[in-house]
């Protein structure tokens, strides 16, 4: 696909050496998804020419930005990528706002596709703009990051794992504007994680990376679904069901949501009628029975059919499920 990003790289990581060798599509969030020092991040640092591997091809859109072969390499700053780290890295001298119009100053006004205005919008950032870094929350700092990220005009945006260094309260912050971001840019993102959480609210695609090798890739929903692969062994294992809120209980706090399958009753989220969202239903929040259930409080019950079980160790069994052709 002309209009996606194939990568290949060869690049010796201590005890193993990231062999990678795919293509992706150039549009929408795409996760490298793997355990902490499974080279998710060196992978990132390739594609952003921050390391040069011995052995390297990259396309963008079209273009070769790397390739070894030919002796061909683009300098990041002639990529026109933008990169979040971990932590939110501001200059500290600067307030929230000179910090966002750093990059957009020196962007050419022909090329200046977000505004000022609409990065603030879109990240919340009124209130932040005359703070300096020190005045600023985790959360606060990585949404700052983002915007000035944005504000480059980037044509590829890379965020390495930039939830990592903030608590449950501040990723509870920051995940809206995530969700936000997805829905409102055109821009194609790589998004590094560990966590099956962030997965759900804002990738589309995911690659499964361990020591170094791409162990599978596909659909989000396809890839979680999945009993064969590493990610379905973990406590917190999990299916991805896409669903459409139909109705708000106000009285009990709860959330009815339609899907393919069927309907569920969740806990009350603050979204209006009609939007798409998307449920994980954990492993561990799942019963089996042969016949329905007497009275009891249970609130989802549905029929399943058991589709496929494979054994992880002592007296475990991950098992896939479809409802109405939905993989659970």
């Amino acid at each position: 696909m002309s209009s996606g990003i194939c990568f290949h790289f060869s690049l010796p990581l201590g005890e193993f050496n990231l062999e990678i060798d795919t293509e992706i599509p150039g549009q929408g969030v795409t996760a490298l998804f793997g355990r902490s020092g499974s080279g998710k991040t060196s992978l990132l640092r390739c594609i952003a020419g921050l390391e040069k591997p011995p052995l390297a091809f990259l396309r963008f859109n079209g273009e070769i930005w790397h390739d070894t072969g030919q002796g061909l390499f683009v300098p990041p700053q002639q990529r026109s990528i933008g990169y979040v780290f971990q932590e939110g890295v501001l200059f500290p001298h600067l307030r929230a706002r000179e910090n966002l119009l750093f990059g957009f100053k020196r962007t050419p006004k022909l090329q200046q596709i977000e505004s000022l205005q609409r990065v603030v919008d879109l990240l919340g950032l009124h209130n932040l703009l005359q703070r300096y870094p020190y005045q600023l929350s985790g959360g606060e700092k990585q949404r700052v990051a983002i915007g000035r990220a944005l504000l480059n005009n980037p044509r590829l945006l890379l965020m390495d794992e930039p939830m990592a260094s903030l608590d449950r309260s501040h990723k509870k912050e920051i995940i809206p504007y995530l969700e936000c971001l997805h829905r409102s840019t055109n821009i194609p993102i790589i998004y590094v994680t560990h966590d099956p959480e962030e997965l759900v609210r804002v990738a589309d695609r995911l690659l499964l990376i361990e020591a170094g090798r791409l162990v599978a890739q596909g659909a989000l929903e396809e890839m979680m679904a999945r009993v064969d692969l590493p990610i379905s062994r973990d406590y917190d294992a999990g299916a991805i069901i896409s669903a459409r809120i139909l109705e708000h209980d106000e009285e009990f706090h709860l959330t009815r949501v339609g899907f393919k399958g069927g309907e569920l009753t969740i806990a009350a989220i603050d979204q209006p009628v009609g939007n798409s969202i998307r449920i994980r239903i954990h492993a561990k929040d799942v019963s089996l029975a042969l016949d329905p259930p007497g009275p009891t409080s249970i609130l989802n019950i549905l029929p399943a059919q058991v589709m496929e079980m494979q054994a992880h160790g002592r007296g475990r069994m991950v098992i896939r499920l479809e409802v109405g052709g939905v993989p659970v």
